[in-house]
């Protein structure tokens, strides 16, 4: 890669550690909504439960997710993730599609073939994502300007409420609920989307299936080849984080650490990390094997350490525990990029950001095999703009 084809957030994490956002459910959490707060006039009458959809937020409480955004940015993130964990057609129709096994039916490719051909749950996907790409990336510039300091947006890709590694059914064990090819066709919607409303980046998250995750990485390729973005050297950078058992493997899928990176290395992603999972303690020594064998920035964005109904962000650690964790991972030089997932609000971050200011990123191979696309000519990271002007040479 050339210094003139460098993305410009490559440029950042040679010089130190990029810090990414924290969680978005955890901090909505502390705003107290209700279920009348997430429905709106919009879903006042549908069927299901909401609260626990909080991609929804983005079209029925913008203000709520702008000001989180607007929160995790000045604590300190440069990378601003989009309010689109869950935002696929397969992802909605959890709340919007009675459940066959209700009635004593199945959720089987036919039921899923039915959900990819829905209109409303399509126009729905496609909405969420790019709004709140949309959104994300208003707030970015809007605070990078303020601040001298480019922020970037990660379009966010979750790992779905499916497997396709595994039977949900015992005696049965070659049944699959849904196909590679829908679930392809709901993350191709996804990155879509998501580059339509201004993302800088393509975030494959929290993976717990390996082929799930192949899945969203083959939409992606698909996506940059037929809308002409490989063509025209458009194509965003990808970032993948996996989430790991206790025994270090992607949980349904039980890949290795090594076996997930062979898995996925052939993409040249941006970076590859580590995030969800148990904590940083647990998450420790499979960081430390990941960040040996790969060849591209590392990531690190762990939950708050356990499960916890009693503390008010649901989890145990606080923010000057996390900033203990991330600050140890830094001084081992393990990490390019860091963070939270899970039970990490804005003062976890900002708390992170602080002990990691002036600690050395983990320096990357000569060979990194990562290509992004060179910055002159993305269409919001390059844009010769009196907006852009204003963020200087500051990283």
């Amino acid at each position: 890669m050339t210094e003139a084809h460098k993305h410009l957030l490559q440029r950042v994490i040679e010089s130190r550690i990029a810090i990414i956002d924290g969680a978005t459910g955890t901090t909505i959490r502390n705003y107290g909504m209700k279920e009348a707060d997430i429905r709106g006039e919009r879903f006042a009458d549908a069927k299901k439960d909401l609260l626990n959809n909080g991609d929804l937020f983005t079209l029925t409480r913008p203000e709520l997710i702008g000001d989180i955004h607007r929160r995790f940015l000045e604590a300190g993130a440069d990378i601003l993730e989009t309010n689109t964990f869950g935002a696929t057609s397969i992802a909605q129709s959890e709340f919007f599609v009675d459940d066959p096994r209700e009635r004593g039916g199945r959720k089987d490719p036919e039921f899923y073939q039915r959900v990819i051909d829905d209109k409303f749950l399509g126009e729905l996907a496609w909405e969420i994502n790019e709004k709140s790409a949309r959104q994300g990336r208003e707030w970015a510039d809007r605070v990078g300007n303020e601040t001298g300091r480019q922020r970037f947006v990660a379009g966010a890709m979750g790992p779905l409420t499916v497997s396709l590694s595994n039977s949900p059914d015992a005696d049965d064990a070659g049944f699959r609920v849904v196909t590679f090819d829908q679930v392809k066709t709901a993350y191709k919607q996804q990155a879509r989307a998501l580059i339509a409303g201004g993302a800088d980046l393509l975030l494959v998250e929290t993976i717990f299936d390996s082929l799930n995750a192949k899945a969203a990485l083959v939409a992606i390729r698909e996506v940059f080849d037929e809308d002409g973005l490989a063509a025209s050297d458009k194509e965003l950078p990808v970032m993948i984080s996996a989430a790991v058992g206790r025994g270090g493997e992607t949980m349904i899928s039980a890949q290795t650490i090594e076996a997930f990176w062979t898995a996925v290395r052939h993409v040249k992603p941006f970076s590859v990390g580590l995030n969800c999972s148990l904590g940083p303690d647990l998450m420790a020594p499979f960081l430390r094997e990941l960040a040996e064998k790969v060849d591209v920035a590392v990531s690190c964005y762990p939950n708050a350490g356990l499960p916890n109904p009693l503390s008010a962000t649901g989890f145990d650690l606080g923010p000057a525990d996390m900033a203990r964790y991330l600050s140890e991972f830094a001084r081992e030089g393990l990490i390019n990029i860091a963070g939270g997932c899970c039970g990490n609000t804005p003062e976890h971050i900002a708390a992170i950001a602080k002990a990691l200011d002036g600690v050395r990123p983990r320096k990357l191979p000569a060979t990194a095999t990562a290509e992004p696309c060179g910055v002159e000519s993305h269409p919001t990271l390059g844009a010769k703009t009196e907006t852009r002007q204003e963020w200087g040479t500051q990283v």
